[in-house]
């Protein structure tokens, strides 16, 4: 018996090292600022790549934060990898400076967007690649879209909001504590006017803390159709039937927005790109599990679009 199971353990070891082996992994700082891992296939001379940007929150370049982790990003980009596209996923850089203990507090949204366009001109000036292309996830949608235009060869949206952030709070305030859809609407309406305040509700502290209001305030005047609808690259959209944070309409808002985009619902993937068939708490419960394969269809839609 313990023969078997060594034996069983070495095969699936070695399957893991076998589908690792198809590609090269090199940990690459692109600047200060930025820290990221590129996956290159080995049988293409000159692959596409395509460069994953992480959502809101200190997430990193495997897609978990905190207590978080599900390795989401780094499943995906180990997926396209095995499909021929090189990947380059990368920390935010608030995740650099929580692990230096040395958080700027004056960070804003725009600081995001001057990060991925750095990254994307990095790689076009190696003349490595092929083409380049943008996945953003969740709020790297937003900041792929700013970044992707007049640089990258293509654009994807995963999981991305097509309404401007504070619309999509009140959106979420309305639905699960409506008491509080006032005082939130409120709130915008001095941030919008560039004005920070300390009027509002604790049990809003998380969204409004006086330290994030710039973020919001620069965060806030973005809007994601009127961004997406300037791109003149291929442009996909992708969302997933159980996404709990970004509805299906939000992508076809996107997709409304530039007629020549493309749409792609994925049944029961939800916001950490895994397969949900069961309810909320399995849904939730799957932000800090890594053993979930990534959802079907999502990879084959990617690597389709891409090719």
């Amino acid at each position: 018996m313990k023969f078997l199971v060594l034996f069983i353990s070495l095969c699936f070891s070695s399957s893991l090292f076998a589908q690792e082996s198809n590609f090269t992994k090199q940990d690459i700082s692109v600047n200060k600022h930025i820290d990221g891992t590129l996956l290159t296939p080995n049988n293409v001379k000159k692959p596409n790549l395509a460069i994953i940007i992480a959502g809101s929150g200190p997430t990193d370049r495997d897609g978990n934060q905190n207590f978080l982790k599900n390795n989401s990003l780094k499943k995906l980009a180990v997926n396209l990898t095995n499909n021929n596209i090189a990947t380059y996923r990368y920390d935010k850089r608030i995740v650099k400076q929580l692990k230096s203990n040395n958080l700027d507090k004056n960070i804003i949204f725009d600081h995001f967007v001057t990060d991925a366009k750095s990254v994307i001109d990095y790689f076009k000036n190696t003349k490595n690649f092929n083409k380049i292309y943008v996945i953003g996830h969740s709020q790297g949608s937003l900041v792929g879209m700013l970044a992707a235009k007049d640089r990258a060869d293509g654009f994807i949206s995963l999981a991305g909001a097509g309404q401007s952030i504070d619309q999509v709070i009140i959106e979420q305030v309305n639905k699960t504590a409506p008491n509080f859809t006032e005082d939130t609407k409120r709130i915008f309406k001095t941030l919008r006017e560039g004005k920070t305040t300390t009027d509002y509700p604790m049990a809003l502290s998380s969204i409004f803390n006086i330290e994030i209001q710039k973020f919001m305030i620069n965060w806030m005047k973005y809007n994601p159709t009127e961004v997406l609808s300037t791109l003149n690259i291929p442009i996909l959209v992708i969302n997933g039937t159980k996404d709990l944070q970004v509805s299906e309409t939000e992508a076809k808002l996107l997709k409304e927005a530039n007629k020549d985009a493309t749409l792609k619902i994925i049944e029961n993937m939800n916001h950490v790109l895994v397969t949900i068939e069961g309810d909320d708490l399995e849904n939730s419960k799957s932000y800090a599990e890594t053993q979930r394969p990534i959802a079907e269809g999502l990879i084959d839609t990617i690597t389709n679009f891409v090719k």
